[in-house]
C-alpha cells in the first residue's frame, strides 16, 4: 500500500486518516507522539498515529507498520495486541507512555478503544505498588554502588554509576504517583503541567538536582535526592524494600 504524502505534514495525515477511516478492517486510530502535548510540537514534528485493525480481519494497511516520514511514523497494530501493548512484562513496555496523552481519533467500537487508551495512562494500585518495589531496590542499589566507588578513590566510576541511578530514580518518582514515568523529551513539560504534588518533585528544584548528578555524580546531590525519595517511599508503605539494605544505608545517608 502507498502513502502519497501531501503538502504539509497536516494533509498527510488528513489523506491517510480518510483512507484509514474506509478501511472496514481499521478498528480504531490514536494519535501520540509530540503532537498530542501541547506546545512540544517542532516545524520538525511528525504526526505519531496508532492504526488498530480489528481481530481476524486483513487489511492492505498491515503493510504499513513501522512506515516512517517526515511527516507520519506509523504503528499498525492488532486490537488484541494492543490490549496489551506497553503493559509490564512486554517487550514493548516502553511504549506505555505513549499512550499517556494519546488521543482516540477513531473508535469504531463503541468506546472500546478509548477505555483500552484510558487504562494505559495511568499505572493500577497493584502495578504501581510493584513498580516502585522493583524500582526502588534498582535506585538503592545503583546509588549505593556510586558513593562505594565515591569512597574508595575512584571517582569516574562513581559518576558512572550516579548517571545510571537517574532513569531509576525517575521511575520511582513516578511510580510513587501512580504515573508512567515520562520519555526524557516529555520530563519537564509533565514537571510543569502536571507536578508531582510535592514542592520538592517541581521541576525547578528536581531537574536541577538531576542535572547536577549527571554531570558530575556529585555525592551531596545524590545523598540528597535519596533522603527525600526515602522519606516518600517509607510513608507510601516501602519501608521493606528500603530496611532490607541493613546498615548499608547508611553510605547513602551521610559521607
Amino acid at each position: 500500500m502507498h502513502i502519497a504524502l501531501g503538502g504539509t505534514p497536516e494533509d498527510t495525515l488528513a489523506a491517510f486518516t480518510a483512507r484509514a477511516a474506509a478501511d472496514p478492517g481499521v478498528a480504531g486510530l490514536v494519535l501520540s507522539g509530540s503532537r498530542a502535548h501541547e506546545g512540544m510540537p517542532t516545524v520538525h514534528s511528525d504526526y505519531d498515529l496508532h492504526v488498530i485493525l480489528r481481530d481476524h480481519h486483513t487489511s492492505p494497511i498491515a503493510g504499513l507498520d513501522c512506515f516512517r516520514s517526515a511527516h507520519l511514523d506509523l504503528v499498525v497494530i492488532a486490537l488484541a495486541e494492543f490490549r496489551t501493548r506497553g503493559m509490564p512484562g512486554r517487550p514493548d513496555h516502553f511504549a506505555r507512555y505513549s499512550y499517556v496523552h494519546a488521543r482516540v481519533l477513531l473508535d469504531r467500537l463503541d468506546g472500546t478503544i478509548a477505555r483500552i487508551v484510558d487504562e494505559k495512562r495511568t499505572l493500577g494500585e497493584t502495578e504501581a505498588r510493584a513498580a516502585v518495589d522493583g524500582w526502588l531496590d534498582a535506585y538503592v542499589n545503583q546509588t549505593y554502588r556510586s558513593l562505594k566507588s565515591y569512597r574508595d578513590g575512584r571517582p569516574a566510576m562513581g559518576h558512572l554509576d550516579a548517571a545510571e541511578s537517574v532513569p531509576y530514580a525517575l521511575e520511582v518518582l513516578f511510580a510513587l504517583h501512580r504515573r508512567v514515568r515520562p520519555y526524557n523529551k516529555f520530563l519537564q513539560w509533565e514537571l510543569e503541567r502536571q507536578p508531582l504534588g510535592e514542592p520538592r518533585w517541581d521541576a525547578g528544584r528536581l531537574l536541577p538536582v538531576v542535572r547536577r548528578i549527571l554531570a558530575d555524580g556529585d555525592p551531596a546531590a545524590q545523598r540528597a535526592l535519596f533522603a527525600d525519595i526515602e522519606e516518600a517511599a517509607r510513608r507510601a508503605g516501602h519501608a521493606p524494600v528500603l530496611d532490607a539494605w541493613g546498615t548499608e544505608l547508611e553510605l547513602l545517608r551521610h559521607p
